[in-house]
């Protein structure tokens, strides 16, 4: 008997993606431009001049101790349980989650896989890039720091650049970056701009960061913005890749389905109640018990059993031609 395959919520999913196979014509895809091209020279000139300063001790390491020493979560107390619930959107766990269930809805209305794989190209660098620049300075935090008016810098620290910051900028900012028109795209660059601005103060706030800290992680954050054109390509080779395996998988799929068995087939048992789709001559003498030797039939036409002369057995009550009744007296035999 044939059964239909149920859907899985996977066959769902890119059934819902094929109503519309091309990307819409309103949405455009951001190309590395020169005006892009010089704000990403002049952010990474800024990156660079903040790594230079802290490492030579300059005033800006001055003031960091000085915001250190002021506390500032001691000055304005009453915001500091406001603050540790603000400094969660920087935060890579909840703010990923966030930002994933936004893009995959927009995947989900777009018929398009940009969105997700953007968002995991831009956390890579992310991680990447910021992972390496904090293991390879190896500043300490103003908690940890072991000389007043030293940069605190190669002593085993994860400090230097600002994670929470760097990682407000790149989530939040991946939303102006994938903006569907240009309003949309101004109104979400202000908000992510306020909210990795906020981030930062309130790690400072907190004295888990020093000021050059931030200042460092929000360069960090925008230079894997500013690059994410260059990697689009990449991208969308990602993009033809998926749905080519996808493609495939369904095909594959398909073939399944159409080898599958007929409706209304007969199914024969054999011998030991295995079924059988394609039914098939029975050898003579197959299942007989007892070891008997099967039956051969001589060479030559058979005739049908309906065809046959009927053979009266032996001892049959019916009349004999050849028999007389009791009591008369036979025939004289010649």
């Amino acid at each position: 008997m044939r059964t239909e395959r149920k859907p899985t919520r996977l066959d769902r999913v890119f059934a819902r993606l094929d109503r519309e196979p091309e990307r819409p014509a309103h949405i455009d895809v951001p190309r590395m431009s020169r005006h892009r091209v010089v704000l990403f020279g002049a952010t990474l000139a800024f990156y660079l001049a903040i790594v230079w300063a802290v490492v030579i001790t300059s005033w800006l390491v001055r003031l960091d101790w000085r915001v250190m020493f002021f506390r500032p979560y001691e000055q304005w107390s009453e915001l500091h349980a406001f603050v540790d619930y603000y400094v969660v959107l920087g935060q890579r766990g909840p703010t990923a989650v966030m930002v994933a269930a936004w893009l995959g809805w927009r995947s989900w209305r777009q018929h398009t896989l940009r969105p997700m794989l953007a968002l995991g190209v831009s956390l890579l660098l992310l991680n990447v890039t910021v992972g390496a620049a904090k293991y390879g300075m190896g500043r300490l935090g103003p908690h940890y720091a072991t000389e007043i008016g030293s940069n605190e810098m190669w002593l085993g620290g994860d400090i230097f650049p600002s994670g929470h910051t760097a990682n407000a900028v790149v989530t939040w900012g991946i939303l102006a970056y994938l903006a569907s028109t240009p309003r949309a795209r101004r109104w979400l660059s202000a908000v992510s701009a306020v909210t990795s601005l906020g981030v930062g103060l309130a790690t400072v706030y907190l004295g888990t960061h020093w000021l050059s800290d931030v200042l460092l992680g929000w360069a960090a954050g925008l230079l894997i913005l500013l690059a994410l054109p260059w990697f689009e390509p990449l991208i969308a080779r990602a993009e033809d890749r998926i749905f080519a395996l996808r493609d495939r998988w369904r095909a594959r799929q398909g073939r399944k389905t159409a080898t599958a068995r007929p409706v209304g087939t007969p199914v024969v048992l054999g011998p030991l109640g295995d079924h059988d789709s394609t039914p098939g001559p029975e050898p003579v003498g197959a299942g007989r018990s007892g070891g008997r030797p099967p039956a051969y039939l001589a060479p030559g036409p058979h005739t049908t059993r309906a065809e046959r002369t009927p053979v009266t057995p032996a001892g049959s009550r019916r009349p004999h031609p050849e028999r007389h009744p009791r009591g008369s007296t036979p025939a004289g035999r010649p």
